[in-house]
């Protein structure tokens, strides 16, 4: 059975410490959310190469 992204996210909660906050709640959401978007991205081919990224960023 596939886990769903109600069930991911409970876990990613269950490891925060007794004392985190909301805030720090929806930093970890929100970290996981943008790796999970990059892995979808890769697996679609949808990348950057380094020298483009390099020329983007660099004078």
């Amino acid at each position: 059975m596939e886990t769903t992204e109600k069930q991911r996210a409970i876990e990613a909660l269950k490891t925060l410490p007794d004392r985190a906050t909301i805030g720090d709640a929806i930093e970890r959401l929100c970290f996981i959310a943008k790796i999970e978007e990059g892995l979808r991205q890769s697996e679609a081919g949808q990348l950057v190469s380094h020298d483009e990224v390099k020329k983007q960023f660099l004078p």
